[in-house]
């Protein structure tokens, strides 16, 4: 475990609530006085939480593309543009929470991204080794390997035991989406 007050979290699996979980944790240290900074990665800027957060002190959330697909409907040259965005957002948000002294940077969905080759692992990793002491991060998505896991402080699995989304029932507005 490392030393400080700002601490590794990452909430991964397959089941529902991952995001609403590091979301939960941005509101409760916003509501303390932390200035909390948010991306999230493969989501456009029209989530159902994005509504309420936007008009909370203390948080800021960066914008991503206006449209996404899911990975698996990528070209292959959108891929290769998509993984130089993310690149391109993860150092920008990155440098902005150390500039500005946030005390909370969540990063959405980093897991899936990087395990669908669209982000570097190491890019994250070196992060999470030079972070500021202070900066707690929370880190989101399906499967990290070893290495992110052994970067975390925190490290929970969300498992799906039952899903709607099995059934066929799609997303909803408010609930998952």
């Amino acid at each position: 475990m490392k030393k400080g007050t700002g601490l590794v979290h990452i909430y991964y699996g397959d089941g529902k609530g991952k995001t609403t979980t590091g979301m939960g944790l941005c509101i409760r240290a916003a509501g303390f006085g932390y200035k909390v900074l948010i991306y999230q990665f493969m989501k456009n800027n029209k989530t159902s939480e994005r509504n309420v957060l936007e008009k909370v002190e203390n948080i800021t959330l960066v914008d991503g593309l206006e449209s996404e697909k899911f990975s698996f409907q990528l070209t292959a040259d959108e891929k290769q543009e998509r993984k130089k965005f993310y690149a391109g957002q993860f150092k920008m948000v990155t440098e902005m929470a150390v500039r500005e002294h946030y005390q909370v940077l969540f990063l959405d969905e980093t897991i899936y991204t990087i395990s669908a080759g669209l982000l570097d692992e190491d890019l994250v990793l070196d992060f999470l080794k030079e972070k500021p002491e202070d900066l707690e991060v929370i880190l989101t998505g399906n499967t990290p390997d070893a290495r992110l896991i052994e970067a975390a402080d925190y490290v929970s699995e969300i498992k799906k035991i039952k899903h709607p989304y099995s059934q066929g029932q799609p997303a909803r507005n408010g609930i998952e989406k």
